[in-house]
């Protein structure tokens, strides 16, 4: 194994904070939020995951790269992370089912990665200053110059993003012959949602995220689906208003992750920053119905207001997550209308949460 002289990288934080590492090829910046996640394995989905849209990804896990890629693993049609930052970045890969390297695979994305970074510490950090801006560059000399332009990045707070991935025209999803017909909004849906509507006999058709209930009621669908996505929900009025519509007429409405949040703020619950979020594949979950826990996968850095839903005359938890206990689901106690604040499609080992989406087509069955 020939050995590669790989440039110097940092990481900087918002508040002046800076960790080193070193570039895995690619020289440049990249700007986002940085956070962390803390799955064993997925770094594909993760990456392409376009929750992530906007966000430096560090990962817990000490190796990545070590499975490669496959064309099958991903989320979305390109790498969603502004960049990765991680321990130990492997060039060489040993499954045999992968068709590339995870070094290729950003390559051909232009992905910005850096490793040999002290994550534990970086981690360890931003649990206890919580998720902030920050910038990952190669341009180590010129410290000054990359804090001038960071002061200048957006911050996540209030800052739509759902635009920026969600696809710009209609399109269908499954088999066109299939029982069911289920109008989804496209705030940053993951392949993988479409997958597990479409294996319950549904056939999909996604509509850009500022559709209106008048363009998807045309298609007459029997259920309505507001998917996961990045960015703060507060400013997706468009989606809110959409929500309310369905809501109105009593029809079937399931949501997750940023399709959860927007359906609350349709019923007057708000939403908030978390401190540093939850992602990962770890994530204990007591369904308050049934009494039963579910271990979750989840990526979110904003929840819904506790005590607002718990006031709320017509809303319901019917989830909690228990490691903070943040409301992780709803439902409408007078309207056919639940969501979850974390994802049953994604199924690292347990397949715990995947009966949401019978749920689902249980509602529209009975509708």
């Amino acid at each position: 194994m020939k050995y590669n002289k790989r440039d110097k990288a940092i990481i900087l934080l918002a508040d002046g904070t800076i960790f080193h590492g070193k570039s895995i090829g690619k020289k440049g910046t990249a700007f986002g939020e940085v956070c962390f996640n803390t799955g064993t394995t997925g770094y594909q989905e993760i990456f392409t995951d376009p929750s992530y849209f906007g966000q430096l990804m560090v990962t817990t896990n000490a190796h990545i790269g070590n499975y490669g890629t496959l064309t099958e693993e991903v989320e979305s049609n390109s790498v969603k992370i502004s960049g990765l930052i991680c321990k130990n970045f492997s060039f060489n890969y040993s499954r045999p089912a992968a068709d590339a390297s995870l070094e290729s695979f950003f390559e051909k994305h232009n992905v910005l990665a850096i490793s040999d970074v002290d994550t534990r510490a970086l981690v360890s950090y931003i649990r206890d200053h919580g998720a902030m801006n920050a910038v990952i560059s190669t341009e180590v000399d010129d410290i000054d110059s990359l804090k001038e332009q960071l002061q200048s990045a957006p911050e996540m707070k209030g800052l739509e993003l759902a635009s920026k991935v969600s696809t710009k025209e209609a399109y269908y999803f499954g088999d066109e012959n299939a029982t069911y017909k289920i109008a989804a909004l496209d705030i940053g849906v993951k392949t993988n949602i479409l997958r597990n509507l479409a294996k319950r006999d549904a056939y999909i058709k996604v509509f850009p995220y500022n559709a209106t209930f008048e363009e998807m009621s045309a298609w007459n669908p029997d259920g309505y689906f507001l998917s996961n996505g990045p960015g703060d929900p507060e400013p997706l009025v468009e989606a809110q208003n959409l929500a309310k519509e369905i809501i109105k007429r009593d029809l079937p409405l399931f949501g997750i992750c940023l399709g959860h949040q927007v359906i609350a703020l349709a019923n007057g619950i708000s939403t908030y920053k978390m401190h540093h979020g939850h992602r990962g594949i770890n994530h204990p979950v007591k369904n308050l119905i049934t009494g039963k826990g579910e271990i979750t996968s989840q990526n979110h850095g904003f929840a819904i207001n506790r005590e607002e839903t718990e006031n709320h005359p017509d809303i319901e938890i019917t989830h909690m997550h228990l490691n903070d206990e943040t409301v992780a689901g709803i439902k409408m106690k007078s309207k056919n209308c639940f969501s979850v604040q974390y994802h049953p499609e994604a199924s690292p080992g347990p397949h715990d949460s995947s009966y949401l989406f019978d749920q689902f087509i249980d509602n529209i069955k009975n509708k």
